[in-house]
């Protein structure tokens, strides 16, 4: 039976109604197992300003080759591979972004990236694997934002590889 969105019009996405996600802040998108948070140029210098460092400082402490590009570095805890600056220990019973201003692309599109919408299933799977406690749970947004976060997310090589 096809989902109700699909059924209202050919070609529509399963999503077109929107979509809730509320961050619980609990760092299961930023660890797991070996990963890349991929950054462009201009992100690197973001967060390199925000850090108050020259970039060339940045990239050889919190960054690493892959390929072509750079991802940031990870370090290894109890929890998995935890991206270099999730923060564990200034909110009690939190998992925060050390730079979340001036976090990636990749970081502000989660979990509205192309493989997480192939399919409600896709979504699902990823709630369930990730795990990600605030998919389906907070304020819906809409269409319109979830497309802008899929196009970034596709501007920058498609599905990103956590």
């Amino acid at each position: 039976m096809p989902e109700p969105s699909i059924a209202r019009g050919k070609g529509e996405p399963w999503y077109r109604d929107g979509l809730q996600f509320e961050c619980t802040m609990c760092g299961n998108c930023c660890t797991g197992p070996e990963g890349v948070v991929l950054f462009t140029p201009d992100e690197g210098r973001a967060m390199a300003e925000k850090l108050n460092l020259p970039l060339a400082e940045f990239l050889e402490r919190y960054a690493r080759k892959v390929g072509k590009q750079r991802s940031l570095r990870e370090k290894t805890t109890e929890f998995g591979n935890d991206c270099i600056f999730l923060d564990r220990n200034s909110i009690p019973g939190k998992a925060v972004c050390g730079l979340y201003e001036a976090r990636p692309e990749q970081c502000r599109t989660w979990p509205f990236w192309d493989g997480n919408l192939r399919s409600r299933k896709a979504w699902e799977d990823t709630k369930k694997h990730v795990p990600c406690p605030g998919m389906d749970k907070g304020p819906v947004h809409d269409y319109l934002q979830i497309r802008v976060a899929l196009e970034r997310d596709k501007a920058e090589g498609g599905s990103w590889p956590r």
